[in-house]
């Protein structure tokens, strides 16, 4: 397994458990009351925050496991990370449009910050997911 490989499982990884970490503490702090007057801009940084550290330690971990590794990119490598990068980005631009569409229709802020935040980690996890389908099956031949 290549190093960016591995790099994707980390993002695939953590995105998915930070964001159901959120939404577990979110819906229990609701306490079957409405979503949005449940306090969640707390929850929400600190599981961000918390996703990035716990990347940056995975990283750090997988670096102290095998330190011979080699971290060089080649084409394939290349190809992959913008195939996936190319597949997730939709999922920010949905992000967007949606939140200014719920913004002029003056929808609660709850909701504007959680389909921001829900995208951010489809952009992530499908991204990751897409590379490392490709490191498993090979780049797609158009």
């Amino acid at each position: 397994m290549t190093h960016e490989e591995k790099r994707a499982w980390i993002m695939l990884v953590v995105s998915v458990v930070g964001y159901a970490a959120y939404a577990a503490v979110v819906l229990n702090r609701a306490d079957g009351g409405p979503l949005t007057t449940t306090p969640y801009a707390g929850v929400l940084l600190r599981t961000i925050g918390g996703a990035v550290v716990a990347s940056i330690v995975a990283e750090i971990g997988m670096g102290v496991v095998n330190p011979g590794a080699s971290r060089a990119k080649d084409v394939r490598d290349r190809e992959i990370g913008r195939l996936g990068d190319h597949v997730g980005q939709a999922f920010v631009a949905i992000g967007a449009v949606s939140a200014m569409l719920m913004a002029l229709a003056e929808w609660d802020w709850f909701w504007i910050a959680n389909v921001i935040y829900l995208c951010f980690v489809l952009s992530a996890a499908v991204g990751a997911l897409a590379k490392v389908i490709v490191y498993r099956k090979g780049v797609p031949q158009w």
